[in-house]
């Protein structure tokens, strides 16, 4: 399975390692992606965890490697550090489970859409455009055209 994923990831440009991925706890990555949130470098903390995970083969529960993290990406490390010796964003983390069960998570990779459309799983491109294409229809607001007696149709014809 991991040369499957291995492999489908290098076909996709990406460098997964997966023969050093060391598994372990995510709690306190996840409280450091809710403080990477609130200081605008989420997306960095997110790709920096995926690198040390996937790439480098780093185990992301360890405190040093969280604090190189946090710190490769933006924030303060006396801030990370605080965060890590607390229990900041430890509800969050917890509310984040729970919602992640009622929508029926059951594992990773696991994409939400406008909160309402799910994708389990490596999914092939066109099951992403699908679903894009689908949410951005729902998200567009229809135009009307009208004049005085009649509404246009939204292409301009009728009018």
């Amino acid at each position: 399975m991991n040369d499957y994923v291995t492999n489908t990831a290098a076909a996709a440009g990406l460098d997964f390692q997966l023969e050093k991925a060391i598994i372990g706890n995510t709690f306190n990555a996840h409280r450091l992606l809710h403080l990477a949130k609130e200081q605008g470098v989420q997306n960095a903390v997110k790709e920096l965890l995926l690198k040390a995970y996937f790439t480098e083969g780093k185990n992301i529960n360890d405190t040093n490697v969280l604090l190189a993290v946090a710190t490769a990406a933006g924030i303060d490390a006396a801030q990370a550090n605080a965060l890590l010796n607390s229990n900041d964003y430890a509800t969050d983390v917890y509310a984040d489970q729970q919602r992640a069960q009622q929508i029926g998570v059951r594992g990773v990779p696991f994409f939400v859409f406008n909160n309402k459309y799910a994708v389990s799983g490596a999914q092939a491109t066109t099951v992403f455009t699908e679903v894009l294409q689908k949410v951005w229809e729902e998200e567009q607001p229809v135009t009307v055209l009208a004049t005085d007696t009649a509404a246009c149709a939204v292409d301009g014809s009728n009018c």
